[in-house]
């Protein structure tokens, strides 16, 4: 039986998010601690017992959500044993640790360093996202094409849901025209960059000497990258497909279907919520989907 991993990126997070890792097991404490070193400041702080406002700063969210991930994962010891993994947006570092091809140090560094190049690519150019739900994604695309400002598909969470990315401006105009075509809602995202994006270009110039200068090893299984929803072992195509995942789309969708026709039979959710098994229903509603836990 085929089991696919798969990460959760960021709008997962949650108070108090790890907690019971690092108080029942001292290799997640130990992890934690580190993680504290790494980044300068206590950011489990944060995530036990910080405000909800706290977890939404970028440099927060970001490395908070990789690390009750990974740690989650690296907790559960002879337990995960992944055929395949996956993340969506951030989370696809996650899966690259828990399988094997980032070390902890380098993967936090990673998305240390990706978190704050997004927060300054936002500053530098605000941009909006809004979930356009009920419309075929070949619609969603025809009408961003032919939005002049910068509006583009940015993540397809599932059929029927779709994220648009670009200029406020550009987002703003998309919205009424998705309407207009026939969308059942266009819901405004609470962000304030314009994520997975051309707008994010400065970030992706800003990570792209750090992701090549980090040693990517061979993973223990394939990883299905969000750039093109296909399955990878080669660090160098790896490291590539990572580059591109800042300005280009997560293809969830897509790569829910492409674990399923490789074989996946279960998925499992390393990390905090539950928004991802969600997501797998809604391509395919017979697949059993569970959290993982390191509770017998």
């Amino acid at each position: 039986m085929k089991t696919a991993y798969i990460f959760p990126g960021q709008g997962a997070q949650f108070v108090g998010m790890g907690k019971d890792l690092y108080e029942s097991n001292e290799e997640s404490k130990a992890l934690f601690e580190q993680a504290n070193e790494i980044l300068g400041f206590r950011i489990t702080d944060l995530m036990f017992a910080g405000t909800e406002e706290d977890l939404k700063q970028t440099n927060v969210t970001q490395p908070a959500i990789f690390l009750h991930s990974v740690i989650l994962a690296k907790a559960l010891g002879e337990k995960f044993q992944p055929d395949m993994v996956a993340g969506h947006s951030l989370g696809e570092f996650s899966a690259l640790v828990a399988a094997g091809a980032l070390s902890f140090e380098d993967g936090l560094r990673l998305v240390a360093k990706r978190a704050n190049a997004m927060q300054k690519a936002t500053e530098l150019e605000p941009g909006a996202m809004a979930a356009i739900l009920g419309l075929d994604d070949v619609i969603v695309e025809e009408v961003c094409a032919q939005v002049e400002d910068v509006v583009v598909p940015a993540n397809y969470n599932c059929p029927g849901q779709l994220v648009i990315s670009g200029s406020v401006s550009g987002v703003d105009t998309a919205c009424e025209k998705l309407l207009e075509a026939g969308a059942k809602r266009a819901l405004k995202l609470n962000v304030g960059g314009a994520f997975h994006s051309p707008l994010m270009e400065a970030a992706k110039q800003e990570l792209q000497n750090a992701i090549i200068d980090t040693e990517i090893s061979i993973p223990v299984c394939p990883i299905y990258q969000n750039y093109d929803a296909l399955p990878y072992q080669d660090p160098v195509a790896i490291k590539e497909n990572l580059i591109a995942q800042l300005t280009g789309a997560v293809r969830w969708t897509q790569t829910v279907e492409t674990m399923l026709a490789d074989g996946a039979e279960s998925f499992v959710e390393v990390g905090p919520g539950t928004v991802l098994q969600g997501l797998v229903k809604k391509v395919n509603r017979q697949i059993p989907t569970s959290s993982a836990s390191i509770a017998e």
